[in-house]
C-alpha cells in the first residue's frame, strides 16, 4: 500500500490532537512495527499508512535489529526510524526483554508496547524499562496513530512556557540542563533521562519552590484533558511511575539526592538542597536559576 502523502487529510481531522489551525509534518512518520502475527501486522501496517505513516513490519526481533544495525556494523542506527512499535508477546522473545537489549546495544528511538493482556503490572513494569506508552490493541490503530503523533510531536499548547530559549544551559544547585539534546546531568555526570522524563524534570526546575501537581505534571507530556489509567484519576499512576523512575536515576548517581519532594494527594515540586538555609526560608525566595546562554 502506498502511505498517504502529508496534507489535510492525511492523519485525523477532529479530537483535541488536532487543532484546525496544527501544521502537519512535510515527511510521514516512519514506524518500525513488530509483531509475529502475520494477518494482525499486515492489517495493522495498511491503517497506519492510510493514517499518513511509513511502515516497516518485522516478525521478530532479531529482524528488527539486523534492520537497525548501522551500515558498518558499529551499533543501532537511531535515525533508521522514528518510533518503534513492538508486541508485548513475540513468538522468541518477549517484548519487554526486547526494550532493555536495544538500550544496551545504544538505540534510544522511542518504544511503545502493544498488547493483548492489558494488566496494570505489564503497563508499570514497560515503564519502569523505558517505554514511552503502553496500549491495549483492542483500541484500534486509530488510538495508536493518535499517541504516535503526540510522542513525536507534543501539541505546543500542553507545554508551558520554558525558563530559557532553546539552545541555553540551565543550571541550579547541582543539576544542569541542556534542553536542546534533552540532557540532563547531576554532579556533572549525565543521569540518563528519557525524553519524557528530561521534560517533567524541566517543568518542575521551571516551577522552583512551587508544588505542581499531578495533572500538570501529566498534560507536560501528554496534552491537556488526556485520559490514561484507570478512574477518573488514573494518570496519577502513570506520574508516580514516572517520579519515581526519575528519582532512582538520580539516587543511582547520588544516594543522598531528595530534591524531588512530593506533597500528598497534590503532586510534587523540585527542592535544591541550596535552598534549604534560614535566610531563604524566612524570605519565602526560592534558588535562583541561572541561564547560560549557547
Amino acid at each position: 500500500m502506498t502511505p498517504a502523502t502529508a496534507n489535510a487529510t492525511a492523519w485525523p481531522t477532529s479530537g483535541p490532537w488536532l487543532k484546525p489551525n496544527d501544521v502537519l509534518p512535510a515527511v510521514p512518520a516512519r514506524v518500525v512495527l513488530v509483531d509475529d502475527d502475520e494477518a494482525f501486522r499486515e492489517a495493522a501496517t495498511g491503517e497506519l499508512e492510510d493514517l499518513g505513516f511509513t511502515v516497516t513490519g518485522f516478525a521478530d526481533a532479531k529482524s528488527l535489529i539486523n534492520y537497525l544495525t548501522s551500515p558498518d556494523g558499529s551499533g543501532l542506527d537511531d535515525g533508521a526510524a522514528d518510533i518503534l512499535v513492538v508486541d508485548w508477546c513475540l513468538e522468541r522473545t518477549l517484548g519487554i526483554d526486547l526494550l532493555p537489549d536495544l538500550r544496551r546495544r545504544g538505540c534510544r528511538i522511542p518504544v511503545i508496547f502493544l498488547t493483548g493482556m492489558s494488566m496494570p503490572a505489564n503497563e508499570t513494569l514497560a515503564l519502569d524499562r523505558g517505554a514511552v506508552d503502553f496500549i491495549d490493541k483492542t483500541r484500534g490503530m486509530s488510538v495508536l496513530a493518535r499517541r504516535i503523533r503526540l510522542i513525536l510531536q507534543p501539541p505546543a499548547a500542553a507545554v508551558p512556557t520554558p525558563t530559557a530559549k532553546p539552545g541555553d544551559e540551565i543550571v541550579c544547585g547541582k543539576l544542569t540542563l541542556k534542553p536542546k539534546v534533552n540532557r540532563a546531568f547531576w554532579q556533572g555526570r549525565d543521569v540518563m533521562l528519557t525524553v519524557t522524563e528530561f521534560s517533567i524534570v524541566e517543568f518542575m526546575v521551571a516551577n522552583l519552590g512551587e508544588h505542581v501537581t499531578y495533572r500538570a505534571i501529566y498534560d507536560r507530556v501528554h496534552w491537556s484533558g488526556f485520559v490514561a489509567g484507570s478512574g477518573e484519576d488514573g494518570f496519577r499512576t502513570n506520574v508516580r511511575s514516572s517520579i519515581k523512575r526519575i528519582r532512582s536515576k538520580f539516587n543511582a548517581i547520588d544516594r543522598g539526592f531528595a530534591e524531588i519532594e512530593n506533597f500528598a494527594a497534590f503532586g510534587y515540586r523540585w527542592r535544591d538542597s541550596a535552598t534549604v538555609d534560614a535566610a531563604a526560608s524566612e524570605m519565602g525566595r526560592p534558588q535562583d536559576i541561572r541561564i547560560t546562554h549557547g
